[in-house]
């Protein structure tokens, strides 16, 4: 479980209007890092779909026994430069004086990865983690609007994310934001350990229409 952490008496508190958002270089995925994206879940999003699909589908939220999830666990922001052409790819830095308290991840115009489905018309939320202590802030939209503002300057119509349906507040969050429901996959991590019984669930901004302020 995510401990506080004890701030020297010296320290000064720092407030969402003192947090500066800044584009970094891969070089710094090791600072990036350092913000924790785990989290504890009490509840899931349940996916009905009726008439075997036909009839529409449903999500509806279901308390279950609290749960820890950590996506770093499964694959950590320092291989992606190794595994994928970031020349395209974008990092954000949220900080807190000389702290990094959120992150974000944009990647656009890359060839062979599957979630850019082939186009340069659509950008990818590859990543998005606000600190425990910064969480419920404003600071997670502060940082989903600058890369949504990026991708729409580059060119893009569409801002995609993947999540899953055990992260509800997640998805609250995208939903909250704008986004839209664009796609359900109940099969998406069958193959993955531990992965059975996830379902992935991806969100679409609609970057024409959008403001930030929206």
């Amino acid at each position: 479980m995510e401990q506080p952490r004890k701030k020297p008496q010296d320290e000064p508190v720092m407030r969402l209007e003192d947090c500066r958002i800044k584009t970094v270089s891969a070089d710094s995925l090791s600072d990036y890092c350092k913000v924790p994206i785990r989290f504890c879940g009490t509840s899931v999003l349940e996916v009905r779909s009726l008439e075997n699909g036909f009839g529409g589908i449903i999500l509806e939220e279901r308390d279950v026994t609290p749960f820890y999830k950590d996506y770093d666990a499964r694959e950590t922001p320092r291989l992606w430069p190794e595994q994928f052409d970031t020349a395209n790819w974008r990092f954000y830095l949220a900080m807190a004086g000389t702290r990094p308290v959120g992150a974000a991840t944009l990647a656009m115009k890359t060839r062979g990865v599957r979630m850019l489905e082939g186009g340069d018309d659509l950008a990818c939320l590859w990543d998005l983690r606000v600190h425990p202590e910064w969480r419920g802030q404003g600071l997670g939209t502060k940082l989903f609007r600058t890369p949504a503002l990026d991708a729409r300057e580059s060119g893009c119509m569409w801002l995609k994310v993947e999540t899953q349906n055990y992260n509800v507040g997640a998805n609250r969050f995208y939903h909250g934001q704008g986004c839209h429901l664009g796609q359900v996959h109940l099969h998406a991590y069958d193959h993955e350990p531990g992965g059975s019984g996830e379902v992935m669930l991806v969100w679409y901004l609609d970057l024409k229409d959008w403001t930030a302020g929206h």
